[in-house]
């Protein structure tokens, strides 16, 4: 019987996260199963799904930064930003230069303020935007901070490019999409999205769900393997008994630990949880503990 792991699911295009969501809890007969990062429906790609015990970790993989790989086709646009929805622009188009394309795209790397698109599920006064938008109504969103590590041009031609982009966790594809059309000063749409990873999740090591029916224990992952962006701290056994406890423990560690979160082991090398160095100390303090006994 599986009590908790994590899988690292290609989701398909066609699916929501959701539904993904809903076809692990009936494979492996859970009830507490839950995704990291929603992908849209018509999108592919990494979609890491926690099992049991490691739903409780989820907020922690969201804060990882992802990769996608994107095409973007000029000369119209959509209300949804992608090649799904209804068109409500269009306009002739001359593919700007290979040098203009990267130069545009270079402008977007670092911290950048980004709309949310109207088709995302953010909620504005208890309702979500694409339910407001399919009811026909346009309300003002608020400018996110958002970063962008890297981002570089595959290949183009006249009518559209291909680029793979990584960046922090909030961040929109289809509205990185629609400011590089600002800038080019084409309409456009975002016509193909995978994602390729999500922290440590990798497209080439995600399993397929006709994979996943087929292996079922093979496809489930440790706990903390997402976790491995946080730094490893190797517990004594009596230590380890106090942080289990939810007890502050105290430990030399490096300063640099100071207010970062570490995953903490015992001294089997079991994952007990996580940790915070509390900042000019050496006290950890416990802020998930995962083992109790």
């Amino acid at each position: 019987m599986i009590v908790g792991g994590l899988i690292n699911i290609l989701k398909p295009p066609g699916m929501t996260s959701h539904d993904v969501v809903s076809f692990i809890r009936r494979t492996y007969h859970l009830k507490r199963v839950g995704h990291a990062g929603t992908l849209d429906p018509a999108a592919a790609g990494v979609l890491p799904v926690a099992l049991g015990s490691a739903t409780r970790l989820l907020e922690y993989m969201t804060d990882c930064d992802k990769s996608y790989r994107v095409e973007l086709t000029i000369g119209y646009e959509t209300d949804t930003g992608d090649d799904t929805g209804t068109i409500i622009n269009s306009l002739e188009c001359t593919m700007p230069t290979q040098y203009k394309i990267e130069e545009v795209l270079s402008s977007f790397i670092g911290t950048i303020q980004q709309v949310p698109p109207m088709y995302s599920a953010i909620k504005v006064q208890g309702k979500k935007l694409y339910e407001l938008a399919r009811a026909g109504i346009t309300v003002e969103r608020k400018a996110r901070t958002v970063t962008i590590h890297k981002i570089n041009l595959l290949k183009m031609d006249q009518k559209s490019i291909l680029f793979d982009v990584t960046c922090s966790k909030g961040t929109y594809i289809r509205s990185l999409c629609t400011d590089i059309g600002v800038k080019i000063n084409c309409p456009v749409v975002m016509s193909f999205l995978v994602r390729t990873h999500v922290g440590s999740f990798s497209l080439d090591q995600a399993f397929t769900l006709e994979e996943i029916e087929q292996g079922l224990v093979s496809a489930v992952l440790p706990v903390d393997n997402a976790l491995d962006y946080m730094p490893r701290i190797i517990l004594s056994q009596e230590v380890a008994s106090a942080f289990k406890h939810g007890q502050n423990i105290s430990i030399n560690t490096d300063d640099e630990y100071n207010q970062t979160l570490l995953r903490i082991y015992d001294h089997q090398n079991l994952f007990i949880g996580i940790g915070q160095k509390k900042s000019g100390t050496s006290i950890i303090i416990p802020i998930k503990v995962l083992i109790s006994s």
